[in-house]
């Protein structure tokens, strides 16, 4: 069994297509089929539903894309744990991210460039926290931000980083420096713009809607924070957003944060890697950056 096999199979079956995987792997469509016959006739068992075109995975060959993922991973982690020990720590760290959380990251990001200047960042900032579980169980990330709750029934190992609390963003009206707090009840009572059903930051707030009693149906979706801004900026919305964002933009001109309370809620964000030992290189080393830092006192002080 070669590596360059397992290669073919994940690529596979990550894009579903036999011409495109080949593609991905830098060989040719016959090269990849071959290289996968082989894999099926050393186990085997099939790995793949042949037909005119890719009809998928056998069930044994969705579990050997499994075994192939964390192999791989394992080797990868080799690589960059030798590199780092000859010329310290190199390689791409890949973090993922749910867009409630995207100013945690960059918290994080600045400290882990200035402590491994080989290294390099990519930052996956719009992911649905069940894109972050499929990714990270698939190795395709090192490690992510995200909720507690979306990742409590899985074997990932998580790192607490703050906990989220949320404010009603309004424009301030003249002088008038409104209400120094809000309810949850209060709050379903104005012209809501919040963020797309099926995010998690927005589930979030639905279940605290729904422990009061209300139900909100909001005029403008959207799945972006800083767009739930510019929705507020144009006068006519109101919007939910974490207290956290306000560390990017602040309480900007002619706004007010309003902080919600009746009841007072909040969700642990944290740091996700996947289960696994001993940890990669990488991934150690963005844990070193958290054990460093305090995000969750940063985020609480606005800066100036």
């Amino acid at each position: 069994m070669l590596l360059r096999q397992l290669e073919y199979l994940v690529a596979l079956a990550r894009v579903r297509h036999f011409a495109k995987a080949a593609q991905a792997c830098y060989v040719s469509q016959p090269a990849l089929s071959e290289g996968i016959r082989k894999l099926e006739e050393e186990l085997g068992i099939p790995l793949v539903q042949r037909g005119r075109r890719f009809d998928g995975l056998t069930p044994e060959g969705e579990r050997v894309v499994l075994w192939a993922q964390r192999i791989l991973a394992d080797r990868d982690a080799m690589q960059n744990e030798i590199q780092a020990l000859r010329v310290g720590l190199s390689g791409r760290l890949r973090i993922g991210t749910v867009p409630t959380a995207s100013t945690a990251v960059g918290l994080l990001t600045q400290p882990f460039c200035a402590a491994n200047p080989l290294a390099t960042v990519q930052v996956f900032a719009d992911l649905r926290a069940e894109d972050i579980v499929n990714r990270l169980r698939a190795y395709e990330l090192d490690a992510a931000v995200t909720y507690q709750s979306s990742v409590a029934d899985h074997d990932f190992k998580f790192v607490p980083l703050y906990r989220e609390r949320h404010v009603l963003l309004i424009q301030r009206s003249g002088p008038d420096t409104g209400p120094a707090e809000i309810s949850w009840e209060e709050a379903a009572q104005y012209p809501l713009c919040l963020l797309d059903p099926m995010m998690q930051g927005r589930q979030v707030l639905d279940a605290v809607f729904a422990a009061v009693g209300v139900s909100v149906t909001p005029r403008v979706e959207t799945d972006s924070i800083a767009s739930l801004f510019a929705q507020v900026r144009a006068g006519q919305w109101a919007s939910i957003v974490p207290y956290a964002w306000l560390h990017v933009f602040g309480v900007p001109t002619g706004m007010q944060a309003v902080p919600l309370v009746r009841p007072a809620r909040s969700e642990q964000i944290g740091l996700v890697l996947p289960a696994r030992e001993p940890v990669s290189v990488i991934g150690q080393a963005l844990m070193d950056v958290v054990t460093r830092s305090d995000i969750s006192t940063t985020l609480e002080r606005l800066p100036e």
